[in-house]
C-alpha cells in the first residue's frame, strides 16, 4: 500500500542513521585492538564491538537489509571465536575486519549497496575464521564455539525496529518544537537550582554571622558592670583607688560601651531584615524554578504507546518465522513517561519480547501436549506505581526458566563457584541470568543464544536509574518486572566524607544509615560481614573501594558510620568517614575524554560553588565484589596469616609504564618478595602513608612527580628517611646519577642493561631475601 511505502522509507532513513553510528563505532573498535595489547583491555574492546556488530545485524533484519544482516553474521562468528580465545587475532584478520566495516559503511552511503560484494566478503572471513581456528576440525570447532561458549543477544532484529520507529513517533506525537530546544531549556532550568543552592548557602552563612555577632554583643554587656564597679573606686574621695585621670577615662569608656551596644543592636537588626530578604528571595526563586523545571519535564512526557505501534507487527513475524502462535496484549498505554526514558527503554522492551517468543513460547504441539492452547499469551503493562515510579511487566505463559539451569550456565562460565551458589536463594540464582554470558538456550542462533542480551537490558535499565527483576515457573511463565522513573529529574543525594573528599550517593539507593560497633562485624571465609535484619552483608571500605587509602583516625575501639545501599538484587554495606548531610543535588554528565570513569556517575555543584564527584552504585558494588570486599580500616583485623607470609618483605613499585610496572612486579614477586604498585610519584609517596613498605623502587621520569622528587620527599620524611630506594630508569648520564645519588637513592641501576639478577642482588643486600 502507498502508506506501506511512505512508512517503509521513513523506517529505512532511520536506520541508516542508526547504522551509521554503529558501523564507526565499529571501525574505532576495530582501530583501538590494532594498539591495545592482549589483555583485560584488549577483552573489553572485543565485548563493544562484538555488541555493536550484534545489534547492526539486528536492524538490518528488521528493515530487510540481507546483504548487511549476513556480513554482520559472519562477523559476529569471528568476533565469538576471538572473544572466547578460539582464535587469534592476526594481521591479516583484522586488516579483513576493517575492510568488512569499510564495506558495510559502503553500502549504507549507496543506499543499500551491492549485495553482490557482500557474498565475496562472506566467503572471505569465513575461510580466515576456519584457517585461523585451532583444532583439527575448524568447522567443527567454529559450531562447538558458537554452542557451548555463548548465550543470549543482545537487542538485535528487534533494536533495529525499536530505533528506527519509536524515534520518529516519539518526535511527532506530542512536540511541536524541536526536541533539542526542549532539551536546551529543560538544561537552562536545571541550571537554575545552582543560584537556588548557592542562596541556601548564603543564608546560612549569614546567619552564623548573626550568631557571631550576638554572641559578641553579650560579652561586651558582661564587661560594663565591672567597668563601673572600677569607675566608683576610683572617684571615691579620699580612697586608696582614686585617680582622677582615670575617673574620667571610664566614663568616656562606659559612653563608648554604651553607644557601642545601639550600633551593634542596629547591625543585628539589618543582618536579620536582610536574611528575612533572602530566605523570601530564596522560597520565590524556589518555588519559580520548581514551577518551571516541572512544565518543561511535563512538555518531554508522551503517552507509553507512542513506542508500541511496532510491536504487534514485530511479534507476529518473529513468531511466524518459528512456527509459533503468539497473542500480544498491550495496558497502560496511556501512561505519560519522559520521552528520553522511552527512547531508552525501546531496547530492552524489544528484547525481552523477543526472549519471550523464542525462549519462553513454545512450539503449538508441545504447548497442545502440556494442556496448554496451542497460540501463546504475552503481556505487555505499564502501570504507575507512585507519583514519580513506574512498572513495566513484560510477561509470557510459556516454558518459563529453571533457576537450577541459570545456575549451571553461570557456574560453566565461571561467573559464580559451587559453593557461591549453594549459598544463594532461588531468587539470588533467577537473577544471575543478567550476567554476561549466562544463557539457558541450548544453541546459539542467528536470533538469540549468545548471553548478552539481559545484562544489557540491566546494563540500560540501571543507568535510567530503575531496577529489573525476573520471576519465572514452569507452570506460570516468566515475567520482567521494570520499575522506572517517570522523568528524568533532579535527585536528592547523600554527601559523604572520604578523607578530605566529598562525594554524593544518590539517594535511591541508599536503604539506611547506621552506626556499628567492631563486635558487631564479623568475618565470614575472610571477608568481612555485619547483619541486617538478621541476613549477613558484606562490608566494604568506601575509601578502599574507590582506592583513597585508609582514614589515619579510624581504630578497632570506634564506632563506624555505615550506609546500607542496594542496586536491583544487590545489597552491600559501605563504612564512611562522615555523613556531611542530604540535599538536592544537580548532576552533570561526564564529557569527553572522561565519558566512563568507573565508579563515578557524574559530578555536582554544591551551593559553596564545590564540585563533587556523584558515585555510581552499582559500578561501586561491582569493584567492591572483585576487590574481595575491602575490609574497612575501624574493623578489627582478620587473623593473622601464616609466619611465612607475614614475615616476607615488601616492596613498593612505582612505575608509569603498565609494561615496565608488571615486568618489575613479577620479578619482585617471583623471587618471593609482597609487591605493591604505584602509577606515579604523588600515588607511590600516598601508598607511603597508608601501607608499610620495606623498600622502594621507582622509575626516574613520571608524570605530577619524578623519581628524584620521590626520593627526595622520603628522604625529608622522618618516618620514611631510612627507606631504601632504588632508582632504575633510562637515564644513564653521570648527572642523572650524580643527582639520583644526591637526593638520596640507594641504588642506580640502568634500564638498557637491565638484567633481573642485578635488581634482586641489589634488592637482597638492602632488606635481605625472602624468608
Amino acid at each position: 500500500m502507498p502508506g506501506d511505502d511512505v512508512f517503509l522509507q521513513k523506517l529505512l532513513a532511520t536506520f541508516r542513521v542508526e547504522a551509521d553510528a554503529h558501523v564507526q563505532a565499529i571501525g574505532a573498535g576495530l582501530q583501538a585492538l590494532k594498539k591495545t595489547p592482549a589483555g583485560q583491555q584488549h577483552a573489553d574492546i572485543l565485548e563493544t564491538v562484538f555488541r555493536e556488530v550484534h545489534s547492526l545485524k539486528g536492524a538490518a533484519r528488521a528493515v530487510s537489509q540481507a546483504h548487511i544482516e549476513a556480513v554482520c553474521q559472519s562477523l559476529e562468528d569471528s568476533f565469538a571465536a576471538l572473544r572466547n580465545g578460539l582464535a587469534a587475532l592476526s594481521p591479516a584478520w583484522l586488516e579483513l575486519l576493517l575492510q568488512a566495516a569499510d564495506t558495510l559503511g559502503a553500502f549504507l552511503a549507496e543506499d543499500g549497496g551491492r549485495p553482490s560484494a557482500a557474498g565475496s566478503l562472506i566467503g572471505r572471513l569465513e575461510a580466515m575464521l576456519r584457517k585461523s581456528l585451532t583444532g583439527s576440525n575448524a568447522s567443527a570447532s567454529a559450531k562447538t564455539a558458537e554452542s557451548a561458549s555463548m548465550a543470549e543477544t543482545p537487542p538485535s532484529a528487534a533494536t533495529g525496529a525499536a530505533n528506527t520507529l519509536a524515534t520518529p513517533a516519539l518526535a511527532q506525537a506530542a512536540i511541536r518544537v524541536s526536541p533539542a530546544r526542549v532539551d536546551a531549556v529543560m538544561r537552562q532550568a536545571e541550571e537554575l537550582l545552582l543560584p537556588r543552592l548557592a542562596l541556601d548557602q548564603h543564608a546560612g552563612d549569614l546567619r552564623t554571622t548573626i550568631a557571631e555577632l550576638s554572641a559578641w554583643k553579650k560579652r561586651l554587656l558582661q564587661i560594663q558592670p565591672a567597668l563601673r564597679t572600677l569607675d566608683r573606686a576610683l572617684l571615691r574621695p579620699g580612697g586608696e583607688g582614686a585617680n582622677p585621670e582615670g575617673g574620667h577615662a571610664i566614663p568616656r569608656l562606659l559612653k563608648y560601651l554604651d553607644e557601642e551596644r545601639f550600633h551593634m543592636k542596629a547591625a543585628e537588626e539589618g543582618l536579620a531584615k536582610l536574611l528575612r530578604a533572602i530566605e523570601k528571595d530564596r522560597r520565590m526563586l524556589a518555588g519559580m524554578t520548581d514551577a518551571l523545571h516541572q512544565d518543561v519535564k511535563e512538555m518531554q512526557l508522551l503517552p507509553f504507546s507512542s513506542l508500541l505501534d511496532v510491536f504487534p507487527r514485530y511479534a507476529r513475524e518473529l513468531a511466524r518465522e518459528q512456527d509459533k502462535a503468539v497473542e500480544l496484549s498491550i495496558q497502560g498505554g496511556s501512561i505519560e513517561i519522559d520521552r528520553h526514558i522511552l527512547q531508552e527503554i525501546k531496547d530492552p522492551l524489544i528484547h525481552m519480547l523477543r526472549n519471550c517468543i523464542d525462549h519462553g513460547i513454545e512450539p503449538p504441539a508441545a504447548r497442545l501436549a502440556k494442556g496448554k492452547p496451542p497460540h501463546g499469551r504475552i503481556s505487555l503493562a505499564c502501570t504507575q506505581k507512585d507519583s514519580g515510579v513506574v512498572e513495566i511487566r513484560v510477561a509470557d505463559d510459556g516454558a518459563g526458566v529453571a533457576a537450577d539451569r541459570v545456575a549451571a550456565a553461570a557456574r560453566k562460565l565461571g561467573a559464580c563457584s559451587s559453593e557461591q551458589l549453594e549459598r544463594l536463594d532461588p531468587a539470588e540464582r533467577m537473577a544471575l541470568v543478567f550476567q554476561s554470558g549466562v544463557s539457558t538456550a541450548p544453541a546459539v542462533t542467528d536470533i538469540s543464544g549468545r548471553g548478552l542480551g539481559l545484562a544489557i537490558v540491566r546494563e540500560k535499565i540501571e543507568r535510567l536509574g530503575g531496577s529489573i527483576t525476573l520471576e519465572s515457573s514452569s507452570a506460570t511463565g516468566t515475567t520482567f518486572h521494570m520499575l522506572l522513573p517517570l522523568m528524568r529529574a533532579n535527585f536528592r543525594g547523600v554527601l559523604v566524607h572520604i578523607g578530605e573528599q566529598l562525594f554524593v550517593i544518590p539517594c535511591t539507593h541508599v536503604e539506611r544509615v547506621m552506626r556499628i560497633a567492631p563486635e558487631d562485624v564479623h568475618t565470614v571465609e575472610n571477608h568481612a560481614t555485619i547483619l541486617v535484619d538478621e541476613k549477613p552483608l558484606a562490608l566494604a571500605w568506601l575509601g578502599s573501594v574507590l582506592e583513597l587509602g585508609r582514614p589515619a583516625t579510624a581504630t578497632a575501639a570506634t564506632h563506624s558510620t555505615v550506609l546500607i545501599l542496594a542496586a536491583a538484587a544487590t545489597r552491600m554495606a559501605f563504612t564512611v568517614e562522615r555523613i556531611a548531610g542530604e540535599q538536592e543535588v544537580l548532576v552533570k554528565t561526564l564529557r569527553r575524554p572522561l565519558v566512563r570513569i568507573r565508579n563515578i556517575a557524574g559530578v555536582s555543584v554544591l551551593g559553596t560553588g564545590q564540585v563533587v564527584p556523584v558515585l555510581n552504585v552499582p559500578d561501586l558494588m561491582k569493584t567492591a565484589i572483585g576487590r574481595g570486599a575491602a575490609r574497612p580500616a575501624a574493623v578489627p583485623a582478620p587473623p593473622a596469616a601464616p609466619a611465612e607470609t607475614a614475615e616476607r618483605p615488601s616492596i613498593l613499585v612505582v612505575e608509569d609504564s603498565v609494561t615496565s610496572r608488571t615486568l618489575l612486579k613479577t620479578i619482585l614477586e617471583s623471587a618471593g618478595y609482597r609487591v605493591g604498585t604505584a602509577v606515579d610519584g604523588v600515588d607511590g609517596y600516598t601508598a607511603l602513608k597508608t601501607e608499610k613498605f620495606d623498600l622502594v623502587v621507582s622509575d626516574v621520569e613520571m608524570p605530577r612527580m619524578d623519581g628524584f622528587d620521590l626520593t627526595a620527599a622520603i628522604r625529608a620524611d622522618r618516618h620514611f628517611a631510612e627507606l631504601p630506594v632504588v632508582l632504575v630508569t633510562a637515564l644513564e648520564s653521570r648527572e642523572h646519577r650524580e643527582r639520583g645519588i644526591d637526593v638520596g637513592a640507594s641504588a642506580y641501576l640502568a634500564k638498557s642493561g637491565f638484567d633481573q639478577s642485578n635488581l634482586l642482588e641489589v634488592v637482597r643486600r638492602l632488606i635481605g631475601a625472602p624468608s
